[in-house]
């Protein structure tokens, strides 16, 4: 008799076949195929406009394709937005480049960090757990009740990665996250994700154009253009010579 083949794990975050965009007759996204094993960071590289944030609200549940399937843990996506099952809407968290678009101006950032708690009905332990992240962001107590008009960008990006990470995502999706950030703040973000996959063995895809960031952050970085080319192999990085745009 042949021996068994034993399936391997399923990968945290996997797009089979997406077409995707926001006009049928011309979709940002063809055919593109792209996987995440747990605990794996995965960069992807490539220029501004690309299609790159599309793909990655694809991967977050926010954006319905028009073909293909996007799987968390092997289990196809079910919905998408807040029609998406609770566990998969959960098991995602995103942060997006421009903070002062992905935060509501009227919550101070203690209630930004709650929200995601709030909206699933988690409230028990919310001082504590948004006290808890705060901390790890840094993100002092007297921040806390000012307003994103009051903070900076980077005190407010801290706040969304804070958020991001409140409900335990089991992936990350970080679209261009320090683009608008200094070096130190830079530091401090990447440093508070690692810690976090470290902790938890989440799986991370990091959009974004800085390659050399990108390749010192991920296990591998992936070329948009390979991507959309269907020339990705497991464990292939951009090459050293390709523009990052």
């Amino acid at each position: 008799m042949g021996e068994r083949t034993v399936p391997g794990p399923a990968a945290a975050l996997e797009l089979r076949g997406v077409t995707a965009g926001y006009d049928r007759r011309a979709p940002v996204l063809r055919d593109v195929s792209l996987a995440v094993g747990a605990g794996e960071a995965v960069g992807l590289l490539g220029p501004s406009g690309c299609g790159k944030s599309t793909l990655a609200r694809v991967s977050a549940l926010l954006h319905r394709p028009y073909a293909g399937t996007v799987l968390l843990g092997g289990e196809e996506a079910r919905g998408w937005r807040h029609r998406a099952p609770r566990a998969q809407r959960t098991a995602v968290g995103v942060v997006f480049q421009q903070p002062r678009l992905a935060a509501d101006p009227r919550l101070t950032l203690a209630a930004l960090l709650a929200e995601p708690l709030r909206a699933t009905g988690r409230t028990d332990g919310i001082p504590a757990r948004t006290a808890e992240l705060a901390e790890e962001v840094g993100l002092g107590p007297e921040l806390l009740g000012r307003r994103p008009h009051e903070v900076s960008d980077g005190q407010l990006q801290r706040a969304c990665l804070a958020r991001a990470l409140v409900l335990r995502p089991r992936v990350l999706v970080c679209d261009e996250m320090t683009a608008m950030l200094d070096a130190s703040t830079t530091a401090a973000l990447v440093a508070v994700v690692e810690r976090y996959r470290a902790g938890s063995g989440a799986a991370l895809l990091a959009v974004g154009h800085d390659r050399v960031l990108l390749d010192r952050w991920c296990d591998r970085t992936v070329h948009y253009a390979d991507l959309v080319s269907g020339a990705v192999t497991p464990g292939r990085r951009a090459p050293a010579d390709t523009p990052a745009g």
